[in-house]
């Protein structure tokens, strides 16, 4: 029997423990930085086992049943660590959309865990990625107006690398795309990765939208990306993701 997904309206205290989810996990924190202002714009929070282990390991207990406590426990726990952390700058949160059944209702145990540990609503990022395939456009287009009319900003992830591409960004404007790491990957040496990079990049703002590069590994991508007017980079080139700590950025 397929698990049923329990929809019901959560408390902070049922999503910061392991509970009735099963199991327990925590976040670990990288930084999107501004290269322009040598600053920490942002740290994306990432799901980590609780000891550390790999986002895999996390997500292969992730089911159809439990895919709604699990995002919620998530947005819970990033506030939390974040707040702990003495985060002053943005932090980024990874949500699902096919986890959202009703925005409004899904954002009260956010709203809830902001105001318990202090942390400003409108310094939080909400990030879905494009490789999850989106059940209904509509849907997604109906969180997304919800998640910016409370104040929230919103990104898209793994742009170029998804299931609808251009389509998606002309049926849903956040704040900012990310770009796959994919397409950043020596983009200094690859004219074609230049080509799509360069024209992703004037496309987003001439649509007023912010871009991040993901996944830099090396100053040559940092500079040919600059060149094209991107400010914000995330990779390990910068930081690698800390397990509960914020990371030094080199």
């Amino acid at each position: 029997m397929r698990p049923q997904p329990d929809f019901r309206e959560l408390g902070c205290n049922e999503c910061q423990g392991a509970g009735v989810l099963g199991f327990d996990f925590s976040m670990a924190f990288q930084p999107i930085v501004n290269v322009a202002t040598n600053t920490v714009f942002a740290y994306e929070a990432l799901c980590r086992g609780p000891a550390g282990e790999s986002a895999g390991s996390v997500f292969a207990h992730v089911n159809e049943g439990n895919r709604y406590r699990f995002d919620q426990t998530c947005r819970v726990k990033a506030i939390e660590l974040a707040a702990r952390l003495g985060v002053d700058c943005y932090v980024s949160i990874n949500f699902m959309p096919n986890a959202v059944y009703k925005p409004e209702v899904c954002l009260r145990t956010t709203l809830q865990a902001a105001a318990q540990w202090n942390f400003p609503v409108d310094r939080i990022i909400f990030e879905f990625t494009e490789t999850e395939q989106v059940q209904d456009m509509d849907h997604l287009v109906s969180i997304i107006d919800c998640y910016k009319e409370r104040g929230f900003k919103t990104a898209i992830d793994d742009f170029g690398s998804g299931f609808a591409g251009l389509s998606l960004l002309a049926g849903v404007r956040t704040d900012f795309v990310k770009i796959d790491m994919d397409l950043v990957r020596d983009a200094d040496q690859d004219l074609a990765r230049q080509v799509i990079l360069r024209h992703t990049v004037a496309m987003c703002r001439d649509l007023g939208i912010q871009v991040v590069a993901e996944g830099v590994e090396s100053r040559a991508e940092i500079e040919t990306l600059r060149g094209m007017g991107v400010e914000l980079f995330q990779g390990f080139y910068l930081a690698r993701p800390g397990f509960e700590v914020l990371p030094e950025v080199g």
